[in-house]
């Protein structure tokens, strides 16, 4: 944590940053809060939870399907069908995605530093069926095309798709966050037309306005 010193320091550079003047008038001194005591969760304390209820209760949250791809090895792409998708930040472009720490598809999207999102649409479930299986390969009989900036593959017929670069990797639990930076992306109006592919308590459905 950043103490006051640290503070003024980082203020003073903002100020002179912006050309406004820094002298000022020299605070009295702040009386020092007591130190809180700091331990470790004992086992007794830990709320009970089942994870066939956590994942029952979360599942009523409705979300998008995406089928994130990356270059891979060269002649060996990667992608797997991932729930956790969101954007992040508008300015940076940012998006993010979760990934099980045990998934044997990250590390090599971890190595290709870039990835790219495939936001399915209504009647893609079979394509999200074969990039949710582990092993194999996920690309047989699947045609893609090379993403403009990062080349991962963009797969066909999807109402819209987002090619970024790996900017952090967070973790979390027994997931790790990644964050992407948006290098370009784009829709196929034509695809968007018939609905976003939506996942529901295990099971997909469609939107229907």
């Amino acid at each position: 944590m950043m103490g006051h010193a640290g503070m003024a320091a980082t203020a003073v550079r903002y100020l002179r940053s912006v050309g406004a003047p820094t002298a000022a008038a020299a605070p009295s001194p702040a009386t020092a809060l007591p130190r809180p005591t700091l331990r470790a969760v004992r086992e007794d304390e830990r709320a009970p939870l089942d994870p066939a209820e956590f994942r029952s209760v979360l599942g009523h949250f409705a979300s998008g399907v995406t089928v994130i791809t990356s270059p891979g090895e060269p002649g060996r792409p990667a992608g797997f069908a991932c729930q956790s998708f969101a954007s992040l930040s508008l300015d940076p472009p940012l998006v993010t995605f979760m990934v099980a720490r045990t998934s044997t598809t990250w590390p090599r999207i971890a190595r290709a530093g870039a990835f790219c999102v495939n936001i399915l649409g209504a009647g893609q479930g079979d394509l999200c069926r074969g990039f949710a299986v582990s092993g194999g390969d996920k690309f047989a009989g699947v045609p893609y095309e090379a993403a403009p900036v990062t080349g991962s593959p963009r797969l066909p017929d999807v109402p819209a798709w987002i090619d970024c670069t790996i900017q952090a990797v967070h973790t979390g639990g027994d997931h790790l966050i990644v964050v992407g930076r948006v290098e370009a992306l784009g829709t196929d109006p034509t695809a968007a037309e018939n609905g976003p592919l939506l996942f529901h308590r295990g099971t997909f459905g469609h939107f229907h306005p």
